[in-house]
Formats: structure tokens, C-alpha cells, sequence
């Protein structure tokens, strides 16, 4: 049987509805979580939050844990899509036994930078810091899921590049501690205790560009370093 054409009209209004109610009862949970923890967040409040009815978060997350994991989905998505420009790149400068020091060194650059504007800028990005202390402290359900994420897409490439760099390997003790100082530099500015520092500026587009600035600097005199004593 063949579908009326209103109906065939109807069903795009319909899924950009349900996916806009499914958006709004995302960002309305990363708000509450963030401020309240996941103990203190209700599905009736964040329902209510969202402007949509109690049965929609069961519809579309299953439930209070099903749509905290979604966030996280959605934080390891949009991680991805931050990284997306330079990942590939380094992938195949560390499969290329040919790559300079000097080309690994701006790819990690590269990475950090790319790292500043993640955890800098987007809506919601606030939300997403607190939920990320949160997340640690209170150790809620996906923690290691967003460990992994950190682990697989910042800080792994980062070791490796490094650990190149100083033609040392990655377990090496050494490496590992340099590449954790390395992006500390980094996750400073994640840090809700930064806003007496920058209660003046925030994170405004000068202030985006000179934290770059600064964390390449940083990298690349800690580069020169290794490589003049190779």
C-alpha cells in the first residue's frame, strides 16, 4: 500500500520535531547535571526544563541513565568533530618513519590548539566543565567512557608525538609526565577556579587566541629542547 503524499509531506515535519525535542531534553539534562549532579538531577525537571512530557526522556533515552550516557555520546561526538581536522594528519606522520621532529612538533602543537578551542568554546560550554568535575567526583555511570575518550583522542596522540619527538617510547615514565604537563597547560582552563583570574575577559575570541599562543610557545620551546639534546 502505497503512503498518501500527505503523509510522505508530513513525516520530515515530524522526525525535525522529535529531534528537536530529543535536543532540548539534552541540553536541559547537561544544564541540571551540571549544576545539580546525577543524584540531584530529576527526570521531572529536566523534563519539565525541556517543555516536553515525563514519557518522552523513556521514549528516547529509556531512562535517567540512558540519557546521561547520551550526553556523554555527545560530548565524545563533538570531541571528534574538534579533532577531526588534524587526527587523520597525525596518524600518518607517526606511521611515517620519515617525519621530521620538526613536522611532529607542529602537529602536537597542532593537537593542543586544537584542544584550546574544544574546551573554550560551543554552547553550553560551562555546562559541559562542571559536568566533567562532576562526572569525576560523584564517579556516575559512562565515567570510563569519557576517560577513554580523553585518553584516545588527546592525550595518546599527544605521548606519541612527544615520545617521537625526544626518540624515546611512549612507556617511557619520562614521556608520559611530560605529556600530562604538556596538556595541563590546557586543562587549566577547564578549571571552574580560573574565574576570579578571567572574570574580566571569560573566554572572548582574544583571549582564545592568546591561550594558542601561549600553549604553542610553551610546546614548541620544550621541543627544541629535546631535539638539541638528541
Amino acid at each position: 500500500m502505497i503512503d498518501p503524499p500527505s503523509a510522505v509531506r508530513g513525516r520530515p515535519a515530524t522526525q525535525a520535531r522529535g529531534e528537536d525535542s530529543r535536543r532540548r531534553i539534552l541540553e536541559t539534562a547537561l544544564d541540571l547535571f551540571a549544576a545539580h549532579g546525577y543524584d540531584g538531577a530529576s527526570t521531572r525537571q529536566i523534563a519539565e526544563g525541556a517543555g516536553v512530557n515525563l514519557p518522552a526522556i523513556q521514549y528516547y533515552f529509556g531512562n535517567k541513565e540512558g540519557l546521561y550516557r547520551a550526553i556523554i555520546e555527545d560530548i565524545v561526538a563533538d570531541t571528534e568533530r574538534h579533532m577531526a581536522g588534524v587526527s587523520p594528519r597525525v596518524r600518518a606522520a607517526l606511521d611515517d618513519s620519515a617525519a621530521t621532529p620538526a613536522e611532529l612538533s607542529e602537529l602536537l602543537c597542532e593537537m593542543l590548539e586544537t584542544f584550546v578551542a574544544l574546551v573554550t568554546s560551543g554552547t553550553q560550554v560551562e555546562s559541559r566543565r562542571l559536568f566533567f568535575a562532576r562526572a569525576e567526583v560523584e564517579e556516575t555511570p559512562g565515567l570510563d567512557r569519557l576517560h577513554d575518550n580523553g585518553m584516545r583522542q588527546i592525550f595518546n596522540p599527544c605521548l606519541a608525538l612527544l615520545a617521537r619527538v625526544h626518540g624515546k617510547s611512549e612507556s617511557d615514565q619520562e614521556m608520559t609526565m611530560r605529556t600530562m604537563a604538556l596538556i595541563g597547560q590546557v586543562v587549566i582552563f577547564c578549571s571552574n577556579n580560573k574565574r576570579p583570574i578571567l572574570a574580566a575577559t571569560g573566554f572572548d575570541d582574544d583571549s582564545v587566541r592568546l591561550i594558542k599562543q601561549i600553549v604553542r610557545e610553551h610546546t614548541l620551546a620544550i621541543c627544541r629542547a629535546a631535539m638539541a639534546t638528541r
